[in-house]
């Protein structure tokens, strides 16, 4: 079976909007982590399957390291700087947490497929690396 690349116009306006408001979760997300981070250590502790927080160490430093990715590749993001590796990279920390945090809760599973749905508009950019534009 052959695989055929097709190809989709997008409006540029609708990626720079996907971008900044993906980017904007990221960066808020890092304040959290910077400025409550006793907050989320204890949601790390107190999750069915919060031994991936334990990974890097103490849940402490998977906090405050996975702030400085979030907000480092957020702003990188945002102004559409190294997308492609931004992407990834948010993609690396965001699979963590949403394991960490929101599978096998329940009470987290609104917050789980937003988690997807996330991963979705960052795995757009990361496949889309090469996205051109056109004057119109």
């Amino acid at each position: 079976m052959e695989f055929q690349e097709k190809t989709l116009e997008v409006s540029y306006r609708s990626v720079v909007i996907l971008r900044i408001m993906i980017s904007l979760i990221f960066i808020v997300a890092s304040s959290i982590h910077f400025f409550n981070t006793e907050k989320t250590v204890s949601r790390i502790e107190n999750a069915s399957i919060g031994f991936i927080g334990h990974i890097l160490g103490t849940p402490e430093t998977a906090v405050i390291l996975s702030g400085v990715v979030m907000l480092i590749a957020g702003v990188s993001l945002l102004i559409g700087f190294k997308t492609r590796i931004a992407a990834i990279m948010l993609i690396a920390v965001l699979i963590p947490i949403t394991l960490t945090i929101q599978v096998g809760q329940m009470t987290t599973l609104g917050p789980h497929f937003k988690n997807v749905a996330i991963l979705g508009g960052l795995l757009f950019f990361s496949i889309n690396s090469n996205l051109k534009t056109q004057k119109q």
